[in-house]
């Protein structure tokens, strides 16, 4: 315990007369949760909309009034001609096509169906699905609402409308940044803990201090447990300060226990950090440990549900998405700070992050060559 408690004053002493390390753990995370959130938005506003009317009704004219009042869609051209418009499309000055064919309004009301042409530059798939679909909830909406006005004073025969009514729960008003904000607050968590462990004994090797602990009578799992607790609580820190910037600048307030929350954490941090340590273990250069860490990074995001849902990807995206950590806390902020979960909730999560903190710190402790 003594042994220990040396090496962890070292630790803290080399790390507070890093300024950059300093700079890193505080500020870059507050940096990028204030810029981030504002950036990672799935909702896709200002699609430029072409409308090529060949009709020039009431009708049509209060359709396009009504596609551009719902503030998705900026009218970027009146055209004349569906060919003229195309050309926009193939320069990408435009996204969405609508073309309203004669007589529509003749067609709607006598005949009771009529067919708008909807083209979409799917180059964008994202843009182009969304795009799609709000132009055709808002033509669907408006054509129910033309169709009461029309049946007013008719008699009511096979008029069965549905109304559906939602309810969004857990997030009513349905904001991307209550729901971005949890997951970037995971990834810097996990970025910060892991980059500065995946350097720390590395950095020894360089300088040439791991020579002296290695002549020492210091057990392996004492310079593994002096490297892995400093850094265990100032990502803890990054984590609060991350709590603080979701509270005080987004209004976000967790509906479940922040004991929850800093139950997970303490049991993320040893996984996430017992990763980085076996990256140093294994890498010769600091740059070679960024470079191992950085490849490892990328994967876990891109496969831990964040931008993307990890039940819409292919089988064996999913297989490596459950063998991923970050995939767990993007889950577990999610469900306590959105849903109010509880401990007995999140408890298969923390089974399998405390298998994976075991594994990865058993693995660095080992690989460890302390006679080097």
């Amino acid at each position: 315990m003594r042994t220990l408690l040396y090496l962890l004053q070292k630790e803290f002493k080399q790390i507070f007369r890093n300024k950059a390390i300093l700079a890193l753990i505080m500020v870059m995370p507050v940096m990028q949760l204030l810029i981030l959130p504002l950036a990672a938005d799935y909702e896709v506003k200002n699609i430029n909309l072409v409308v090529v009317d060949n009709d020039h009704s009431t009708v049509s004219q209060q359709l396009i009034s009504t596609i551009i009042a719902s503030g998705y869609f900026k009218l970027v051209d009146y055209s004349q001609s569906y060919e003229r418009s195309l050309k926009l499309i193939e320069s990408d000055a435009a996204d969405l096509i609508l073309e309203i064919p004669a007589d529509f309004e003749k067609n709607l009301i006598r005949e009771e169906h009529q067919q708008l042409l909807l083209a979409v530059n799917a180059i964008n798939g994202t843009k182009a699905n969304l795009g799609g679909s709000y132009l055709s909830t808002i033509i669907k909406n408006y054509n129910q609402d033309l169709r009461l006005k029309i049946m007013q004073g008719k008699e009511q025969k096979s008029t069965g409308i549905i109304n559906v009514v939602s309810s969004n729960w857990f997030n009513p008003e349905m904001n991307y940044t209550a729901f971005m904000v949890p997951g970037i607050l995971a990834i810097l968590v996990t970025m910060v803990g892991g980059f500065l462990t995946a350097l720390n004994i590395v950095k020894e090797r360089e300088v040439g201090t791991i020579e002296q602990i290695n002549v020492t009578p210091i057990k392996k799992h004492h310079f593994i447990l002096g490297k892995l607790i400093p850094f265990w609580i100032l990502g803890n820190v990054v984590f609060t300060l991350g709590l603080l910037i979701s509270w005080i600048a987004y209004g976000i307030v967790s509906e479940g226990s922040l004991l929850v929350l800093y139950s997970f954490i303490w049991v993320y941090l040893l996984a996430v950090l017992g990763f980085g340590l076996l990256i140093s273990t294994y890498s010769n250069t600091q740059q070679q440990a960024m470079f191992i860490m950085f490849f490892f990074m990328m994967i876990f995001i891109l496969l831990g549900g964040l931008f993307t849902s990890i039940d819409s990807m292919p089988g064996w995206a999913k297989l490596l998405a459950r063998v991923n950590p970050v995939t767990y806390i993007i889950e577990v902020f999610r469900m306590v700070i959105l849903k109010g979960s509880g401990l007995k909730d999140i408890l298969p999560h923390l089974g399998i992050v405390s298998l994976i903190a075991l594994v990865l710190n058993s693995w660095a402790i080992r690989n460890y060559k302390k006679t080097a």
